[in-house]
């Protein structure tokens, strides 16, 4: 199985976020999407980095002066990601060696296609079996 059939299944749309933006920003674009992470990209569907939940929580033991601060002064710039072509095991196995719970998807030209979190490769995974363990009964049982 391959991204791209994630994607195919839940879209490809994904909420971005500018470097510019404040931390308390990204909170609530957070808070109102119920998403865990967001892509930052200057436009052009470009991955300039990535932010996520944890990221804002590993800095409030510091105190909340940082909520002011711009999103590129607390995301990840280094950006891990996976291309549409590759299969749901290699992203397992990244997401897992990175301790990484989003990747963002580019296509063969670096643009943003999309993003898939860990969730949704569980979500895929799990259907997966349940549709081969349904197989094997109907064979079994035939």
């Amino acid at each position: 199985m391959r991204i791209s059939e994630i994607l195919n299944a839940k879209g490809s749309e994904v909420i971005v976020i500018k470097a510019t933006a404040t931390v308390a920003e990204l909170v609530t674009l957070l808070r109102d999407h119920h998403l865990g992470a967001a892509v930052v990209s200057g436009g052009h569907r470009a991955v300039d980095g990535i932010i996520s939940e944890r990221d804002v929580v590993r800095r409030l033991a510091d105190g909340t002066a940082f909520l002011s601060a711009p999103v590129s002064s607390i995301m990840t710039a280094d950006v891990h990601t996976c291309s549409p072509s590759d299969s749901i095991q290699s992203v397992m196995e990244t997401m897992t060696e990175q301790r990484i719970r989003h990747l963002p998807v580019v296509d063969d030209h670096g643009r943003l296609a999309g993003i898939v979190s860990i969730g949704d490769v569980v979500k895929w995974t799990i259907s997966e079996l349940r549709f081969e363990r349904d197989q094997l009964e109907d064979y079994v049982y035939r």
